[in-house]
């Protein structure tokens, strides 16, 4: 059994109730929990913290999603990123997983299966 303590998971989205949801109940799991508004505030928390896991929305003002996962990429590697997208964002999810992203979840998303999949990738 890990330890969801030692885990640290970054949660961007520009919607604040979906950041806000996500950074509560991933918090009361026991992971520490990060969140970001958007592309230049996850970059910094990623290079300061190092986080286990990005939960990332594709559809964000500025730098959108694939951007920023190539910046996570660049900076480490090993970083798990799970993205969120609306329905119908086909390509971009495709670009995604040749990307590095693990899976992704189409808003709205059921927060057992989210809450699930975080938890199964942090496991491994």
């Amino acid at each position: 059994m890990f330890d969801k303590h030692d885990k640290k998971v970054l949660v961007v989205d520009d919607q604040y109730g979906i950041r806000i949801l996500l950074y509560e109940v991933l918090g009361k799991e026991g992971y520490k929990t990060f969140q970001a508004a958007n592309g230049k505030m996850a970059l910094e928390i990623v290079e300061k913290e190092s986080p286990d896991l990005v939960i990332l929305d594709m559809k964000i003002p500025g730098m959108d999603g694939i951007e920023i996962l190539k910046h996570i990429k660049k900076i480490n590697q090993d970083i798990k990123v799970i993205m969120m997208t609306a329905y119908g964002e086909l390509d971009m999810i495709k670009e995604a997983t040749q990307l590095g992203a693990l899976t992704h979840f189409t808003k709205p998303f059921d927060i057992d299966e989210l809450r699930l999949a975080v938890h199964q990738q942090l496991a491994c």
